[in-house]
């Protein structure tokens, strides 16, 4: 096959996968709409029994959109969440903290209340906001923490030079006061399929 060969070869190929994307967003679309419609019977009802804490991502520039971010957390008590951690990169949402709040009468956060007396109350819905810098300052004082026990020798293990595990890590961040419950379920917002900086550490049995 010549250059010329090769650059058909190619032409088609990329026309192909165009066609593809395009068809496949014309039928994520016409699916979205069929949902929020409700014509679609098996999305009418969902099983959120299983949905212990569910944690969101949004993009930085979509955090600033506080109604959208409000009208979304109204949807998920109304189907029952009871669990939410709200994340962003620069923390807009923890700045915006008081004005979700205001929205949520029965609303707790997560860290300052009794989560036991939380779910007495059915309608309750407990909130934690998070952003990039609490993880890199978990990571720092996690370390720190795990610096101290190796050279008091707490680490454990009969080695002469003890093996740091996943374990050690947890407890550390547990101990600085980090180490928050693993989302079941991330959901995020933004260009990219990724967890925008979300702490990996609690991402370990999470559904993306």
């Amino acid at each position: 096959i010549g250059k010329l060969g090769l650059c058909l070869l190619w032409a088609c190929i990329h026309v192909a996968l165009s066609i593809w994307f395009f068809a496949r967003g014309i039928i994520d679309s016409l699916k979205s709409s069929l949902i929020s419609s409700g014509l679609l019977k098996r999305y009418k009802t969902l099983n959120v029994s299983k949905l212990r804490y569910l944690a969101i991502a949004v993009e930085s520039e979509e955090a600033h959109q506080t109604s959208k971010i409000i009208k979304l957390l109204h949807w998920l008590a109304a189907i029952g969440v009871k669990h939410v951690c709200l994340y962003d990169k620069r923390g807009i949402l923890k700045n915006t903290k008081s004005a979700i709040l205001d929205e949520f009468r029965n609303a707790t956060i997560w860290g300052e209340a009794d989560e036991n007396d939380s779910l007495l109350d059915k309608n309750s819905i407990m909130f934690e906001f998070t952003s990039y810098s609490d993880g890199k300052e978990a990571v720092a004082e996690a370390a720190n923490v795990i610096f101290k026990k190796y050279k008091e020798g707490k680490l454990g293990g009969q080695q002469q030079e003890p093996v740091l595990s996943e374990s050690h890590l947890t407890e550390a961040l547990k101990a600085v006061g980090c180490g928050g419950p693993e989302p079941d379920l991330l959901l995020v917002y933004g260009p990219a399929r990724c967890h925008l900086g979300f702490p990996p550490w609690r991402l370990r049995y999470t559904e993306i």
